[in-house]
């Protein structure tokens, strides 16, 4: 899957996106189907425990990237650029981007935010590195926003939202993530650009979806869960309950068992046993254990 074919989508089937963020989750997800698979900086909170997105660096997202592409998915990979990896200068914007494509092995890069980042869009795209954009909810303006809020709720900052969409679209991104806004913006902006909108709690009128891939199969924690979120499974669940399990057959002795374990040539375990009662154990090395052992065999 390439850039311009995700684009090629709008208004067709409905694209798949999910995120990954390393080889074993890549795996799962391109077995699975996905279309695009996203390297979010949302490993921060999801992998490595940081309480927000902002924590993660271009080299931990970089790193990341090319655990996931180490799997060849046939997917799409998209590198999520962290906070303040393109805020500063288009010059640092796009030697950031390039780290993913040339380090990471990404096919291209995802930038929050609308008009205010549109140099820094229109830079990496002069690059040739294809860019999904990302409005409404952008967690990496949290602490601007006074938090994870719905946006768009009021009509002025739906109109806003959708001139930020129809600039990011005409500055050439080749897909656009519509997070925590209303369906009926969500609709609208679908409707009014030509690039492809996947929706994160952005309602049903997208052109596709996208989830974090441990929401998904139930191995987040246990704190808040956001509404649009969807488990099908419990493997968080299903994962203690298999350790505990294996801790029990420890305790009672019952792990490893015969069929678990490793043997020696029975001769060679007599020959030890023999050495053992009569000499030392440092003994047990010598020539003399040596010679026996061939002369036995």
């Amino acid at each position: 899957m390439t850039a311009p074919q995700v684009k090629a989508r709008k208004g067709g089937e409905l694209i798949k996106m999910i995120t990954a963020y390393d080889f074993p989750t890549a795996q799962i997800a391109d077995r699975a189907g996905a279309d695009v698979i996203l390297v979010g900086d949302s490993v921060a909170n999801v992998v490595l425990g940081y309480a927000d997105t902002l924590a993660v660096s271009v080299d931990d997202m970089v790193h990341h990237t090319a655990a996931v592409t180490r799997a060849q998915p046939t997917a799409l990979v998209v590198g999520d650029m962290p906070w303040l990896s393109y805020h500063t200068s288009i010059e640092v914007t796009v030697a950031n981007a390039g780290r993913f494509i040339r380090e990471g092995g990404a096919g291209a890069v995802k930038l929050e935010g609308g008009r205010k980042r549109l140099p820094m869009v229109k830079a990496v795209l002069d690059a040739e590195i294809p860019v999904m954009g990302h409005l409404g909810l952008t967690p990496q303006s949290v602490h601007a926003m006074g938090g994870y809020r719905v946006q768009g709720r009021r009509a002025a900052a739906a109109y806003d939202l959708i001139s930020d969409a129809k600039a990011l679209d005409d500055a050439g991104v080749f897909a656009m993530v519509l997070e925590g806004v209303p369906d009926a913006l969500a609709e609208m902006v679908t409707r009014e650009i030509g690039a492809p909108t996947i929706g994160i709690g952005a309602g049903a009128h997208c052109d596709g979806q996208v989830l974090v891939f441990h929401d998904v199969v139930g191995l987040g924690g246990d704190e808040f869960v956001p509404k649009f979120v969807r488990a099908y499974a419990s493997l968080a669940d299903d994962a203690v309950a298999a350790v505990k399990d294996w801790f029990a057959d420890v305790d009672s002795g019952d792990f490893p068992s015969q069929d678990e374990t490793y043997h020696m040539p029975e001769q060679s375990a007599e020959i030890l046993r023999d050495f053992a009662a009569s000499q030392s154990v440092v003994d047990l090395v010598g020539d003399d254990l040596l010679a026996d052992e061939a002369m036995e065999n």
